[in-house]
């Protein structure tokens, strides 16, 4: 097993509670179901969101899907000219037998367009 790092993003389309909350679930689930990751081998999770996201922490979000026990950190984007916006970020820290190059990065809503080089 090797430890890897595996990213994702999405966007809200509003900066409330419950918008913060269903993204950050649909983008983690996903994260997991598309990798085949047990939660056991999940190390730590750091969520990114951009200064106009501020009504909830995205790692509430994801204790509610059973993460509780896993070390979740919230940070703030960098606040770059021209970045897109209402946007969380995700950096994912885990165990795995996949090659760096199986890892399936998963871009939702408006953030697919953060990385278009990628397969999806």
């Amino acid at each position: 097993m090797k430890l890897r790092g595996l990213r994702g993003a999405t966007t809200c389309d509003v900066d409330t509670v419950d918008e913060i909350d269903v993204k950050t679930k649909a983008l983690v689930a996903a994260m997991l179901e598309r990798n085949g990751i047990d939660t056991d081998d999940l190390v730590s999770i750091i969520f990114t969101a951009t200064d106009d996201l501020h009504a909830q922490f995205p790692a509430t979000a994801a204790r509610a899907l059973g993460l509780g026990d896993v070390p979740l950190l919230c940070a703030r984007e960098l606040d770059i000219d021209g970045g897109k916006p209402r946007t969380i970020r995700v950096l994912m820290h885990l165990y795995t037998e996949r090659a760096r190059d199986e890892l399936h990065h998963v871009y939702l809503e408006g953030a697919t367009t953060l990385r278009d080089d990628l397969p999806e």
